[in-house]
This record gives structure tokens, C-alpha cells and sequence, in this order.
């Protein structure tokens, strides 16, 4: 079982192999003809639909053992044709991936050419991968009280933990496929079966809107939906969106201004997806594709050039990992722009639109840690990000804040001493040296960040994260949700996670 989210692990270096599609391939043979070399093979190749990754991005044993195998199926270079097949799933997912013709059933590329690429990767990768700066991180965090909920669960498994506006809690589960309510206590209020993966929550006053994965396992098979949950007693709940690929996040808004709710959905899928907008007309969805692509993880709508229309922010992952702005014409109609563009072995995991500097416009926190696909490396880009908006949505970064497997990133003044500061999460901290990564909080001191975490930390592997003043004192509180997920190397954490079956946690705010 692997996960997806902001959540969204799944092959997140799909090394996509591509090329121009306006020039034939002795186009390409003449511009090379000069000197030929395994480098500017690879630029030909492998350029045209992601930021180019040199051998610098990994190390050599990752690209020997699975990368460089990865790219040659989709050059349609196997060792038999059941390897082939076995990349296609038994069921509609396969026929997708197979009508897409990422795995070509014949070679696209010369064997020659191909010897080259692969060999001038396995002689300038590093052996590993250099270590970062990072500050040291303290035991001693006592701006948040630890509070653990008496229900227990068999096998941890967050999708999603929320706050709700009352205090209680939204719990998702993909192990039993539910959807929890917790009161303000941490007592269990309800639960109820939605399938497996809900994964996230949006309230239109009336009633729910909880967006289900239908697969937690990477799959491509349009088994995701959104499902509509009364608040009052004696309504039923309805299934206004399904064949869905693995959606794991839905934003909502009316963006043709014709007065109904319209949502956008992040289809994470597996090697085939989407960021999809569902349009209502007449009562019903219309789907319209917005970008043909996996990896899709979070968006937003708000208007980002000040034109009265809503446009859409949103995160891509897999091997064309970025942030687009999708302009609104104000009928539904969309321009893409990439504003920020980023390596395919980034591993972009989350991203939050803010106002940083308080200028006006919004600023983006992002987090690079996923880490799931291969034996997890140790990179030194990982960690909590923040661009500045220089108002034309030109986009600088300001903050990087190391953290091996970052997943997630609240930036706000937890402390209420007129700064920001950020408490994040590692979904794959460095288990041997600092697993007290799993949680941090990095306090500003006059832009300066220290920071701690709490000695309870490894209690849970946190995957989700939210924050509000669920007690109503003034300050802003966490929850965590755990995902027992298998660690590399085995240290005997998942059978602790799953010993203590604690779902999640909460951090209590201590400055009021």
C-alpha cells in the first residue's frame, strides 16, 4: 500500500520520455550530428516536458536500479513483453494507460542513442547525494500541549484530519474506508463507510462535500468520487461526481459567473490524470480536462490579476512538477501559465497561497519531500518554501527552511509576537539520524528560525496536518493525522505505530 495526497505519493520522478513532437527524428539526428554525446542525447529526449534533470539529481545506484530502467518502458525498451504487460493494471486504469501509449509496445528510440544516455548518467551521478544544511532541532517545544484521543484504532491510516469551525474533528480513514467525527473532547461523535481515501472536506454552510480517492494504492482507475453529506437528519446524501482518478483534493467556486458552484478537482491518478473542472449546467456536472496530466495535488480558486474573475492555482507533481495559474476569462475559459518550475525529482508534496510580507498579494508556501517511489534519499532541496509575489505573479523565493521529507506547512504567528512562523511535518524524515523530523516548529525570531518539536514525536507517522483555535482561546492549535506506512529501513516504528493505534493528535497552542 502506498499513499497519495498533498498526500499524493506515486511515482513522483516519472521521468516522462518525450520529445518535440514538431520535429522528426532526423531533425533531431542533424542537430546532434556534429558531436554526439550521452548529454545532448538526453536534452533531445528528455527536455521537452519537464525542467531537464541532470545525473546530479540522484545518485548513481537510483539511477542504475530503477530510474533509468523506468525511462527505458517508455521508450518501449523491455526485457520481454510480459514485463511490458505488467505495467498495465487488470482492469479500466490499463486500458487507459494503454490507450495513452506511455509504454509503446516499440522501441522510440535507437539503441545506440539509448546506450549513450544511460551510460553518461551512470558515470557523472554521485555516489550520494550532498548533505544539506540544516538546523539542529531541539526536544524542548513547549509553545503546544500534546493531547492524544482515547479511541484507538487497528492499523493508523489518515487521509485527512480537519478542524471543523465548532472544535471537533474530521477524520478520514483509508484502512476501513471512513469518514469520523470527533467532538471538541477527542471522543469519537460518528463515523460512517464513504469508501477508501477521503481525503478532503469542504462545508457550503447546507452541507459536506468530501471528496473520496476510491483507491488509496496508486491505481489508474476512475473509481474517486465527491459525495454530498446532509448536516441535518433526514436527508440523504447524494453522489453528484464520480469516475474520478484518485482525486485528492477539490476546490470550489463559480467560475463561469452563472451563479452556480462549480469544483475543481486535482486528479492525482497513477500515470494518466488530471486538474479537472466540473461545471453545473442544468443541474449536473460537465467535466472539462483544464491539464491532461498526472500528479495534480492541491488547487485554489481566487483571482490572481486583479480582473474580478476567478482564476485557479494549482500544484503539480510527477515529472513535470510545478505551480500554474490558470486566468479566468470569466466564462470558464482558461489561459496556463507555469510560475514556478521545478525539477522532477523535487518531490513536491504541498502548497498554501498567503500573504507573507502583508503587501497585498499572495505569496506561496510550498514543501518538497515525497520520497515513496525507491529507496528514499536523503535530498538536500527538500523542505518548507516560501515564494514572494512581486505582484505580477512573478514568483522569488524568500524562505528555505530544510526538511527531509516535508509534507506539509502551516505559516502563521503561532507564538503572537507579531512574526511568522511555520509548523510542518516530514512524511519521510531521516529515520537513522533525525527522526524528530516527523514534526517541526520552526519559531521567527526577529527572521530568524529556531527550531523544536516535542518528545512524543515518533507516536505517529504524520501525513496531515490542519490548524485552527479549536479551543477558542485566541491562538492557533494543530491536529495530526498518522499513516502507519513502512519505513526504509525497518527500525520497528510501524509496529509501535500500530501497537498504540493512535489516529491522530493535537497540538494545543500554550500562548493564551
Amino acid at each position: 500500500m502506498r499513499p497519495a495526497y498533498t498526500m499524493m505519493i506515486a511515482i513522483t520522478l516519472v521521468f516522462t520520455a518525450c520529445k518535440d513532437e514538431g520535429r522528426s527524428r532526423s531533425e533531431d539526428k542533424q542537430i546532434v550530428s556534429e558531436k554526439v554525446t550521452g548529454e545532448s542525447l538526453s536534452r533531445i529526449y528528455c527536455a521537452s516536458c519537464h525542467q531537464y534533470p541532470p545525473p546530479s539529481t540522484l545518485d548513481k545506484e537510483t539511477w542504475e536500479e530503477f530510474m533509468l530502467p523506468r525511462m527505458g518502458y517508455m521508450f518501449g525498451i523491455y526485457n520481454s513483453q510480459e514485463e511490458r504487460e505488467a505495467l498495465f493494471e487488470k482492469n479500466e486504469g490499463g486500458e487507459i494507460v494503454r490507450r495513452s501509449n506511455l509504454f509503446p509496445a516499440q522501441r522510440t528510440i535507437d539503441s545506440l542513442d539509448w546506450e549513450m544516455i544511460v551510460d553518461y548518467y551512470l558515470k557523472n551521478a554521485p555516489l550520494e547525494l550532498a548533505e544539506p544544511d540544516k538546523l539542529p532541532i531541539a526536544m524542548d517545544l513547549d509553545r503546544f500541549e500534546l493531547i492524544v484521543p482515547s479511541q484507538k484504532v487497528r492499523v493508523p491510516s489518515s487521509t485527512m484530519a480537519n478542524f471543523a469551525p465548532d472544535g471537533s474533528i474530521y477524520l478520514g480513514d483509508a484502512m476501513t474506508g471512513s469518514f469520523s467525527v470527533f467532538s471538541s473532547d477527542l471522543q469519537l461523535r460518528s463515523t460512517g463507510n464513504v469508501q477508501e481515501g477521503a481525503v478532503s472536506l469542504f462545508d457550503d454552510g447546507e452541507r459536506f462535500w468530501l471528496t473520496v480517492m476510491g483507491s488509496f494504492s496508486p491505481t489508474d482507475a476512475p473509481r474517486g468520487l465527491i459525495a454530498t453529506l446532509p448536516k441535518t437528519t433526514g436527508e440523504n446524501a447524494s453522489v453528484p461526481i464520480t469516475e474520478l482518478q484518485r482525486p485528492v483534493h477539490s476546490s470550489f467556486g463559480d467560475m463561469d459567473g452563472d451563479g452556480d458552484q462549480d469544483v475543481v478537482v486535482a486528479e492525482f491518478g497513477k500515470w494518466t490524470g488530471a486538474l479537472s473542472l466540473h461545471l453545473m449546467e442544468d443541474g449536473e456536472y460537465r467535466k472539462v480536462v483544464l491539464h491532461n496530466t498526472p500528479g495534480a495535488i492541491k488547487s485554489y480558486i481566487k483571482d490572481m490579476n486583479g480582473d474580478g474573475k476567478l482564476d485557479i492555482v494549482a500544484l503539480f507533481a510527477q515529472g513535470s512538477e510545478g505551480i500554474d495559474i490558470f486566468y479566468n476569462d470569466g466564462r470558464a475559459n482558461f489561459r496556463r501559465e507555469r510560475v514556478l518550475e521545478f525539477s522532477p525529482s523535487m518531490g513536491s508534496s504541498f502548497m498554501n497561497l498567503i500573504d507573507y510580507n502583508k503587501d497585498g498579494y499572495p505569496d506561496i508556501v510550498f514543501t518538497a519531500g515525497d520520497n515513496a517511489d525507491y529507496k528514499p534519499l536523503m535530498k538536500p532541496w527538500h523542505g518548507v518554501y516560501i515564494f514572494i509575489n512581486d505582484g505580477q505573479n512573478n514568483f522569488r523565493q524568500e524562505v528555505f527552511l530544510h526538511l527531509n521529507g516535508a509534507y506539509n506547512a502551516v505559516v502563521e504567528d503561532f507564538d503572537l509576537d507579531g512574526d511568522t512562523d511555520i509548523a510542518a511535518i516530514s512524511f519521510f524524515p531521516d529515520w537513522v539520524n533525525t527522526p524528530e523530523e516527523g514534526f517541526v516548529y520552526f519559531e521567527n525570531e526577529k527572521g530568524e528560525f529556531s527550531a523544536s518539536t516535542f518528545e512524543q514525536v515518533n507516536a505517529g507517522r504524520w501525513v496531515v496536518m490542519d490548524a485552527a483555535d479549536y479551543d477558542q482561546d485566541g491562538d492557533l492549535d494543530l491536529v495530526l493525522g498518522s499513516l502507519a506506512f513502512e519505513v526504509v529501513p525497518k527500525l520497528g516504528y510501524v509496529e509501535k505505530w500500530v501497537e498504540k493505534g493512535i489516529p491522530f493528535i493535537v497540538l494545543k497552542n500554550r500562548s493564551r
